[in-house]
């Protein structure tokens, strides 16, 4: 997928530009970089993975797209941390989830986590294979109409379904949003 392909995949959550989200397991920033987008100069985002060299990706990315990640308008923040861990991080208006979740077996402690650390009504933006059997690669997918059943227990609002797009990997890869109860 290429740069407009991310933003559309997540463009129909309509999102209110600015605020403060965090991207987990950001990577090399592709879902990071189509975050920006869509919120603006205004926002402040903060991008999390433990990979240090996805983390020189995604900023030499920032600033041929975007300049300089820290202007006098808003904030890329690159930490190189492991995000099950403690993370000391503001309230979030938004997390952005983008195929992370599915190297974890035990989903919904990973999401209550998550959730712990949005603002009340703060928006949880999903991207994943819509699958629930993976592969050595994507161990534990979790397809939507999973996801729509693990949503709720972890005190997130029941998913709307944003778009899907097909993938040559695993069937498609789909978006969704819910928010925190």
């Amino acid at each position: 997928m290429k740069h407009d392909d991310h933003v559309n995949l997540l463009r129909p959550a309509n999102l209110q530009p600015g605020g403060v989200w965090a991207d987990f397991g950001a990577g090399s920033g592709a879902f990071t970089l189509a975050l920006c987008e869509l919120l603006g100069a205004q926002a402040e985002i903060y991008a999390i993975d433990k990979n240090r060299s996805h983390l020189i990706q995604l900023e030499k990315a920032y600033r041929a797209r975007f300049g300089n990640p820290t202007n006098s308008d808003g904030q890329l923040h690159l930490i190189h941390n492991d995000f099950t861990r403690r993370i000391d991080l503001p309230l979030l208006n938004g997390i952005l989830m983008a195929n992370t979740l599915h190297y974890f077996r035990e989903k919904e402690g990973v999401l209550r986590q998550i959730h712990s650390i949005l603002k009340p009504n703060g928006a949880f933006l999903f991207v994943e294979y819509n699958v629930d059997s993976g592969n050595p690669w994507v161990p534990y997918p979790l397809s939507f109409e999973s996801f729509r059943t693990l949503a709720p227990h972890a005190g997130f609002s029941m998913p709307r379904l944003l778009d899907t797009v097909p993938s040559s990997f695993l069937r498609e890869f789909y978006s969704a949003i819910a928010y925190k109860q």
